[in-house]
């Protein structure tokens, strides 16, 4: 359940970052400029927030293992 609340997370946000874009297009502030320099970023936080969840999974994943053996 936890995986589906992050999922839920990160769509709210990227909604949320896309909706700030175009609003402020719409006030002319030129953003595309903005974005079209730094979307790197944009997947650089994307693959450490997968790589961060992805390894506390595992580790969750290992501690479950460890008690069942027991």
């Amino acid at each position: 359940m936890a995986k589906k609340h992050r999922d839920a997370l990160a769509w709210g946000i990227i909604l949320i970052v896309i909706g700030l874009i175009f609003l402020l297009d719409r006030f002319d502030v030129d953003v595309w400029d903005f974005v079209a320099r730094l979307w790197p970023v944009g997947l650089i936080i994307w693959g450490a927030w997968k790589l961060y969840f992805g390894l506390k999974e595992k580790k969750e994943e290992s501690k479950a293992l460890d008690k069942k053996q027991e």
